[in-house]
């Protein structure tokens, strides 16, 4: 099989390239061009002189079963902005002009989600190890053609042509995920079908299904029919922009077995994992409310409900011989609709308290030696893991169970910044990076009086771009890492156009992360690709954020620069501060335990004051206030311009974050 060259991507010059597809032998001669603005960015890419044009005429070649399979699913994708869908033709031999032969070859050596993609003027030659790689080669071949190729209806007068070019692909990691929040708001089948899709189309390959909640139920479970009947209805929610006032509305919904074996086989079709979630043994008031007796019931005040606010509640399972009964029912019928080798656990945010007051609870860790809730915790996880094990399945859980021992055979997910995943991988245990610094995209992405309500934080484009998985490890260790996942919880997160801004074009730059190599990895590339890839995804009818105009960060702070006492700190901005006029200088905390709050900030020069806005501002997780407005009358070209700022880092000093300035 013909291997490309490798090459810088972006724009370079491409020598005199001969290849053989299915024995047509093809030039292409040498030419400067830009390359396709593909994303995620292939491993290697070579660009050739001309073009292939699809037309009604054009055909699929494939011959065996999986061949057609996905020649079939990529003749369907073009068909509603095409108007025809090209013909799936199973002679042999991949000799026919004006095709595009998909070629499955277990000697390729391409992996499991690998392809190589060659494109002439003539012909197209797809070749991959394994289906997934003639899928996400599909996946490509739909960016290589004009963006109206998206559109969900017959698109007229477009020419659906795609360069010449040889592509050879494959992920950087084996785990490129996002999660999905149906707890707290419910998601009808049909926008899951469509989050999986915009899924897909970025390569993600992992659905990470959050279905048990304090908020709500929302599984079948046939055994214990309460959980849905009781569970999955709660009073009410929370009001828009009032987080302790109810709205007064009942709330309810939750998915039947066949609706999430749909979901399965509909995400399976597009090489798309679902990994459940059932939370344990915290986030369980919704099922206690169901079954009081799987509780703590001999604790004071026990009147769980399913709770009407978001956060953190005290109910979590009591470790009894019922309660293990109870949930392992549930997993075996869990695991009968999703064929998933891993199910997530949960395993965060359980308060201790109800077992800390329970004489029950307290008798049960000193039967079994645990010294503290902690190891009850540990203990509850590990029995759970040891059945899963048992029925060839292996856990995930979040970082929290970490506490108190680490079960045998358990993946960590590491939401709480890198300390899950350093920790876990120094276990030897596997890791997926979910750091709430990067990857929480139901945070906030920008600060324009017109962004909607978050839960909080501030994870920006840049930022997703940016943050490297892999930092935190140690080399030796790095190859603990399984990949990165996108969070999107859903407390303020009600409907589909909500969940589609909050997820694109952040979801973009995580896969970006997942799939394409370290080695050339660069934001003001990916920009620049993603300028053509949100027209892709506005062809759909996405509810993307749209880009904000952006430059290079001209200032940072960092761990340990800023402790709990006030200080001034300057940063020379001189690039920024051109001429008289008004500036905005928005501070930007990105990462670290503690936010910066700010006083004052004024602009200097030769010692003097050229304007100066004195409010408090705060960055973080509780952001306010943190764009200061300068007025400039006039300035002296050439001299230096300082920014000051009188700053402390709130509870400590491990706070990070970046100053932009914009003119008005």
């Amino acid at each position: 099989m013909h291997r490309m060259a490798c090459v810088r991507l972006a724009y370079f010059s491409l020598l005199p390239l001969a290849t053989t597809l299915g024995g047509v032998a093809t030039t292409v001669q040498a030419q400067t061009m830009t390359a396709p603005q593909l994303v995620p960015r292939p491993a290697q890419m070579a660009l050739g002189q001309g073009t292939f044009t699809l037309s009604k005429k054009s055909a699929v070649e494939a011959l065996t079963p999986e061949e057609k399979s996905e020649a079939a699913f990529f003749a369907a994708s073009i068909a509603p902005a095409t108007g025809f869908a090209p013909a799936v033709d199973s002679r042999v031999g991949g000799r026919r002009a004006d095709a595009i032969n998909f070629r499955i070859d277990p000697a390729s050596g391409l992996g499991d989600e690998g392809y190589h993609l060659q494109v002439t003027p003539h012909r197209v030659l797809v070749v991959a190890q394994k289906p997934a790689g003639l899928f996400y080669a599909g996946q490509t071949l739909r960016q290589l053609l004009p963006t109206a190729i998206f559109a969900p209806t017959v698109q007229k007068n477009v020419v659906w042509q795609m360069p010449v070019v040889s592509i050879e692909d494959k992920p950087r990691f084996a785990w490129r995920g996002l999660m999905l929040d149906s707890g707290r708001h419910f998601f009808p089948i049909p926008a899951v079908k469509r989050f999986i899709d915009l899924m897909a189309q970025q390569k993600l390959n992992i659905f990470h299904w959050h279905l048990t909640e304090d908020q709500g139920w929302r599984l079948e479970i046939k055994k214990y029919p309460k959980l849905t009947e009781v569970g999955s209805v709660r009073a009410e929610s929370p009001g828009q922009g009032a987080r302790n006032k109810g709205d007064g509305t009942p709330y309810r919904g939750f998915y039947t077995q066949a609706e999430a074996r749909d979901v399965v086989a509909y995400a399976a079709q597009r090489h798309i994992t679902v990994i459940p979630e059932i939370e344990m043994p915290g986030h369980a008031s919704a099922a206690i409310t169901a079954y009081p007796q799987l509780g703590n019931t001999d604790v004071p005040d026990y009147a769980p409900q399913v709770q009407t606010r978001w956060g953190v509640f005290p109910y979590t399972y009591a470790p009894k011989e019922e309660t293990f009964a109870f949930l392992e029912d549930v997993l075996r019928e869990v695991m009968a609709i999703f064929p998933s080798k891993i199910i997530h656990i949960g395993g965060d945010e359980a308060p201790k308290t109800q077992w800390d007051k329970s004489p029950f609870a307290r008798d049960f860790m000193a039967k079994n030696g645990l010294k503290d809730s902690h190891e009850l915790q540990s203990y509850f996880i590990t029995r759970m893991e040891k059945f899963l094990n048992a029925n060839g399945r292996q856990i995930i859980g979040w970082d929290e169970i970490l506490e108190g021992g680490l079960a045998p055979n358990a993946s960590v997910m590491s939401w709480r910044g890198e300390s899950g995943a350093v920790a876990a991988s120094n276990q030897n245990h596997p890791v997926v990076m979910a750091s709430n610094g990067a990857y929480y995209l139901d945070y906030g992405q920008g600060r324009g009086a017109n962004e909607p309500e978050t839960i909080g934080g501030f994870v920006p484009l840049r930022r997703v771009y940016t943050f490297d998985p892999t930092a935190a490890l140690a080399p030796e260790k790095v190859s603990f890492l399984r990949g990165v996942q996108g969070q999107l919880w859903a407390e303020y997160i009600a409907d589909l156009p909500k969940l589609e801004y909050q997820a694109y074009p952040r979801a973009c730059a995580l896969a970006e992360t997942g799939w394409s190599p370290a080695q050339g990895k660069d934001y003001a590339d990916f920009r620049a690709r993603l300028q053509t890839h949100v027209e892709r995804l506005r062809a759909q009818g996405v509810n993307f954020r749209p880009l904000d105009v952006e430059g290079a960060p001209v200032g940072t702070w960092k761990s340990g620069e800023v402790g709990q006492e006030w200080v001034e700190k300057t940063w020379d901005i001189s690039s920024s501060i051109a001429k008289a006029g008004t500036y905005d200088v928005t501070f930007q905390y990105t990462e670290g335990e503690h936010r910066l709050d700010i006083s004052w900030a004024q602009l200097e020069q030769n010692g003097k004051v050229l304007a100066r806005d004195e409010h408090t501002g705060l960055t973080g997780g509780a952001t306010k206030d943190n764009v200061y407005h300068l007025v400039v009358p006039a300035l002296t070209a050439g001299e230096k311009v300082l920014l000051r700022a009188r700053v402390r880092a709130d509870g400590g000093s491990d706070s990070n974050g970046e100053i932009s300035v914009k003119s008005g």
